[in-house]
């Protein structure tokens, strides 16, 4: 009988889905290679004709995450319209989408333990997600004189970890709160902007 994976003539990815199962269940750690195979409907031997091990499938699981989240990062920004604010404001936003609709690539990207910098094609992968922020946050603060402009790199990573943070225990995670978890976000944005001086005081 021909299985699965053959038939449908695309087994590397019949075995990425097959982890994103798995991490979804047990977590990114939690699975063997060989219960992957089993998922796809193959044997363990077929899944090293594409993957080295199980850190290599986790790795692929989280390259395509990060495709799947710069992609969405940049639709987010949308070239800064309708104003810089509104467009920075909507990349955080969708930090808390792609986490709340793609928990396994999310898990694959940030809780596998595998560094992205090791990984090239990874680490280019995460640099695109990464740099769409930067740009916001470089559109955000352009019309402030060099010399009292903030790195856009420095404060955009520090979205990035306020967003990550939010995640975390606000959609994730077991702590409750009164509030949406993309108000909270939204609020903890705006409180930061303010105190780099790139949002007046009264707004």
């Amino acid at each position: 009988m021909t299985r699965r994976g053959y038939h449908h003539g695309n087994l590397r990815q019949a075995l990425v889905e097959a982890a994103l199962t798995l991490i979804a269940e047990k977590g990114p750690q939690g699975f063997t290679l060989s219960e992957a195979a089993k998922h796809a409907d193959v044997t363990p031997a077929a899944v090293y004709r594409h993957f080295a091990g199980r850190d290599d499938l986790i790795i692929e699981v989280a390259r395509q995450g990060y495709d799947i989240f710069g992609a969405l990062m940049e639709f987010a920004f949308d070239e800064g319209r309708p104003t810089a604010l509104a467009a920075f404001e909507a990349v955080g936003r969708a930090y808390l989408a792609f986490a709340q609709k793609y928990p396994g690539h999310y898990q694959a990207m940030f809780e596998s333990g595998l560094s992205a910098q090791r990984h090239p094609d990874l680490a280019l992968a995460s640099r695109t997600a990464s740099d769409v922020l930067e740009k916001a946050a470089a559109r955000l603060s352009e019309h402030l004189p060099p010399a009292k402009r903030p790195p856009a790199a420095m404060f955009s990573a520090h979205i990035w970890a306020m967003s990550h943070g939010v995640v975390e225990l606000f959609t994730r995670g077991d702590t409750r709160s009164p509030f949406a978890a993309s108000d909270l976000l939204e609020a903890g944005i705006g409180i930061y902007l303010r105190g780099l001086g790139l949002l007046p005081q009264d707004t």
